[in-house]
């Protein structure tokens, strides 16, 4: 584990593997560590790069009242980029609000990714209902200044679950290692607060994406049809008359699903 200096910020970042760059940007609140298992699977033959977004669990933040913004994330990754693979391409993973700040990386700085696989960017501005989550949005924050976190927490959560349409039948249940629980608990007040308004407030350039659509592939999981993730990254990809490639698991599968996820992430970076 290293640290980078950023702008406003000393993230903390780890190396694995050896062979082309592979950077994997991990979304909520699990930072690096959600992705582990996927990176070690992958270490194989890749250089495999995870971070800790800027103010979260070990990546601190020089203003801890910053408000945070896509565009400074994506600028972050790129630093990553420009420390391990000066001037090069890369190949480039996101998951959640990490796949927004992928998606920025690629519309920013296309000539540093090679390739990109977006898993469920909660880009809600894309929907045709995107009005309703703004309201949603907002609700969830007055929510959280006035009853507290936990209240807000799982409005969010319920909202991000969606009540849509389902291929697989229920949902599968999923456990998460104790010391996840942990981390993540930890992280909730600065993503609900800061990361959530400032991600799903995100507005992707359409036209853009479209002229790099032979670099970026969007997916979602198969277990998570119907939730607002997946309903967001299936609508851009139809936006992009591209296909959404399935996933093992659900929005959280690289995590309750790696091994299966890395092998679905593999055969997508080499198609």
């Amino acid at each position: 584990m290293t640290g980078l200096r950023v702008n406003g910020a000393t993230l903390h970042y780890e190396v694995r593997g050896d062979g082309p760059l592979l950077l994997l940007i991990p979304g909520g609140t699990g930072g690096a560590a959600s992705l582990a298992g996927i990176a070690d699977d992958l270490a194989g033959e890749y250089t495999v790069a995870t971070y800790d977004p800027r103010g979260m669990a070990r990546s601190t933040l020089d203003d801890a009242g910053a408000e945070q913004r896509v565009a400074e994330h994506a600028d972050d990754a790129f630093r990553v980029l420009e420390l391990l693979s000066p001037g090069a391409p890369a190949r480039v993973f996101g998951a959640s609000s990490g796949a927004i700040t992928a998606l920025h990386l690629l519309t920013a700085r296309p000539e540093r990714v090679e390739r990109l696989v977006a898993h469920e960017p909660p880009v809600v501005e894309v929907l045709p209902d995107a009005a309703e989550h703004r309201v949603f949005l907002a609700r969830v924050q007055e929510v959280f200044r006035a009853q507290g976190l936990m209240p807000a927490v799982a409005l969010f959560a319920a909202g991000m679950r969606g009540d849509g349409p389902r291929e697989d039948g229920p949902r599968e249940e999923v456990t998460v290692p104790a010391e996840r629980v942990e981390q993540t608990m930890a992280g909730l007040p600065y993503f609900l607060g800061r990361i959530v308004p400032g991600f799903m407030s995100y507005v992707p350039d359409v036209q853009r994406l479209g002229v790099l659509a032979d670099r970026l592939v969007l997916a979602g999981g198969r277990d998570s049809r119907g939730e607002l993730p997946y309903r967001a990254a299936s609508f851009l990809a139809e936006r992009l008359g591209t296909e959404l490639l399935r996933f093992p698991g659900g929005h959280i599968g690289t995590t309750t699903h790696s091994a299966e996820f890395a092998g679905a992430l593999r055969k997508a970076f080499s198609a």
